[in-house]
């Protein structure tokens, strides 16, 4: 007979797995076509939006005594995936280029729809598992991102935006002002360029050169180059350029998702070029339950700057007198996102309501409004 703490800790952990409700979801829209292909924006930008509206929050926290052996069913979940997604995208990659029923537009709009959960699936669980101490974890994060293209990510991240979020240095804190389309045109050239550098930086330390095998950029380009081979292979060039496509989709909803997440928070400058500690205030979190679910916690986000190797089941909730709340779970925001004046008119007021609450003592702000396009306030 199964223990009744096994058989609870199963179900805690089950809704984490709606997930895989997606992969499903690309079979139906390969074998029908039609209105089918888009299923999975569908499903994940407006049904989880519903379900957000219907179920509420989640404030409640987990114990943080748990131990990662109580956290075997959570960690499942973002170790298989990425052999699921591969298996998936490249199997999707071998059967839609040769698929008759198909329109060349219905393909297009069935690898924007794979694109979407590469992204905010496949990339989202490598951001855990690249956290995390394991070596097989941190393998299977770069294997995830690798199918994206966007294997920098992991030494940009770790590298860069958690040591200098809310600060000029960090590319990927969204300014004041700053519309998600110039930001996205910013971002993806200037992450690349900071995670090179602090890689670069790092081997200097070691009077090593950059072209040290050390470098983990040469494992980057190895990963992602048999990626593109193996969409050759498989697809020929509609293969590849599905596989293109998908990546580009991916990349551009995880910088949707880091848009939304610091917002024009910035830490405040202590002078000599120094800032003060990272605090919960400085992220922007959501605690609507089914995005949560799907996202795996990352709208705890201030949570995970606190404590950047906890685990998503054990990342903490915060209250709105502790750190900035969104209003609507990350499927809404990015969507609201995409709309610059809309995005401003929901925002830029929170943004000024947080630094009258948590600095009022600031009384300039220009300096902190690093924005490419700025507006009257």
């Amino acid at each position: 007979m199964i223990p009744a703490k096994r058989v609870a800790d199963v179900q805690m952990a089950l809704p984490f797995w709606m997930s895989l409700l997606l992969l499903p979801l690309v079979a139906i829209g390969a074998g029908y076509g039609g209105w089918t292909v888009l299923l999975l924006p569908l499903v994940t930008w407006y049904f989880f939006s519903l379900l957000d509206a219907v179920l509420g929050l989640n404030l409640e926290n987990n114990d943080l005594e748990t131990t990662d052996a109580q956290l075997g069913w959570y960690r499942m979940i973002t170790m298989i995936w990425a052999p699921l997604q591969f298996v998936m995208l490249f199997g999707m990659i071998w059967y839609v280029p040769q698929a008759e029923h198909l329109s060349a537009l219905e393909k297009i709009g069935l690898f924007f729809g794979v694109g979407v959960i590469t992204g905010t699936i496949g990339i989202n669980y490598s951001h855990e598992l690249m956290h995390q101490k394991s070596k097989l974890e941190r393998w299977m994060g770069d294997i995830l991102l690798s199918m994206v293209l966007y294997s920098h990510f992991r030494s940009e991240h770790l590298q860069v935006h958690h040591r200098y979020v809310g600060t000029p240095r960090d590319p990927v804190t969204a300014r004041y002002n700053e519309g998600f389309h110039r930001y996205f045109a910013r971002v993806v050239p200037e992450c690349y360029k900071s995670a090179f550098g602090a890689e670069q930086a790092m081997l200097a330390r070691k009077d090593l050169p950059w072209t040290h095998p050390s470098n983990p950029f040469f494992r980057y380009w190895a990963l992602q180059a048999v990626m593109l081979i193996l969409a050759f292979t498989l697809g020929g060039w509609a293969g590849l350029g599905l596989f293109l496509w998908q990546a580009f989709i991916a990349i551009w909803q995880l910088e949707l998702v880091n848009y939304v997440e610091h917002y024009g928070l910035t830490r405040k400058h202590l002078g000599d070029g120094k800032y003060e500690h990272v605090k919960p205030q400085h992220s922007w979190n959501a605690a609507h339950k089914a995005s949560n679910w799907l996202l795996i916690n990352l709208q705890r986000h201030s949570d995970h700057h606190f404590k950047p190797d906890r685990r998503f089941p054990l990342l903490q909730n915060y209250t709105e007198a502790e750190a900035p709340q969104l209003p609507y779970g990350y499927p809404v925001m990015t969507m609201a996102a995409m709309v610059p004046p809309l995005w401003r008119r929901v925002m830029n007021a929170r943004v000024r309501r947080w630094r009258e609450m948590y600095y009022p003592e600031i009384t300039d702000w220009k300096p902190y409004n690093k924005a490419l396009n700025p507006r009257p306030r």
